[in-house]
């Protein structure tokens, strides 16, 4: 397998917690990220770098930006960068919550945790609302050319770009749609999942078809609901060997290029939205060559 994070590239577990970071003003984050290094095994815990924090070390990695901000009638798409992000996969909640804070120690000389989303999966893989999620994501040597960056050389071979965005449901109003009006917001069949060749033009499928953008624009997502006690949702979480692919979709989304809003805005809407560069792993640890460490 190519030198990838590999939590990336396997499916979700049963529970997960998406941790945020923000840097301490003034303080050099090196030691920390050594720290960091020696807990991250790309497996069981993936971490993502953002352009601030690579700024910081006095790098930069080619494609690394901040999430785009748009805004249309009625709704808003954020973008609310942060420096660190640790994505801790497992099957344990309690085992999740305790190598937290194993992270925010090792890193608490120049990081805060700034919030955590703790999400799990549902059934075989479906969003709350019911529908599969992630239906058209790409497998094996798909998955990896459309993951994972390759061709750049020593550090940044096997690396990959993620994209995460909370969204917020409304399921009562979701609930009040009619089961057609439901299917038809989506593009597919709940009952099967079966994509709607009459859906409209603002269904969610017609929206984001992935073969249907020049180039394509293939995603692995790796998405998962969250809850709390006032609300829930879908933590959508893509990775990619560049935005490119993200930001084709999300402009489609929100009608930049033909005015058509994707028919999610109904019911649900995002409140974050950060981008994270993934380094590749050497040697079953972290190659963090890239940024000099």
């Amino acid at each position: 397998m190519a030198p990838i994070q590999k939590g990336i590239f396997w499916p979700v577990t049963a529970h997960a917690r998406y941790m945020f970071f923000d840097m301490l003003p003034g303080t050099d984050p090196r030691e920390s990220l050594l720290a960091l290094k020696r807990l991250v095994d790309g497996e069981m815990t993936v971490i993502g770098f953002g352009q601030s924090l690579v700024l910081a070390l006095g790098r930069t990695i080619s494609g690394l930006h901040v999430f785009p901000r748009f805004a249309g009638k009625g709704f808003e798409v954020p973008s609310t960068p942060a420096v660190l992000w640790c994505w801790l996969r497992g099957d344990d909640r309690g085992d999740l919550v305790r190598r937290g804070r194993s992270l925010v120690h090792a890193t608490a000389a120049a990081f805060r945790l700034d919030h955590v989303v703790d999400a799990f999966r549902y059934g075989r893989g479906l969003d709350l609302t019911g529908y599969e999620d992630g239906t058209e994501n790409p497998q094996d040597n798909a998955a990896l050319e459309a993951g994972f960056v390759s061709g750049r050389g020593p550090g940044l071979d096997g690396s990959s770009f993620v994209a995460i965005q909370q969204w917020v449901h409304d399921l009562d109003r979701f609930e009040s749609m009619t089961p057609e009006d439901q299917d038809n917001s989506i593009g597919r069949r709940k009952s099967d999942n079966v994509e709607l060749k009459d859906a409209p033009e603002s269904s969610h499928v017609k929206r984001t078809a992935q073969e249907s953008f020049q180039p394509t624009a293939f995603l692995l997502r790796r998405s998962m609901p969250w809850a709390d006690e006032h609300d829930q949702g879908l933590l959508f979480v893509a990775f990619g060997k560049s935005f490119d692919a993200f930001e084709a979709q999300l402009r489609r989304m929100v009608g930049a290029e033909d005015g058509v809003v994707d028919d999610l805005f109904r019911f649900t809407r995002p409140v974050s939205g950060c981008y994270f560069w993934c380094p590749p792993t050497k040697a079953d640890q972290l190659d963090l060559s890239a940024l000099e460490l």
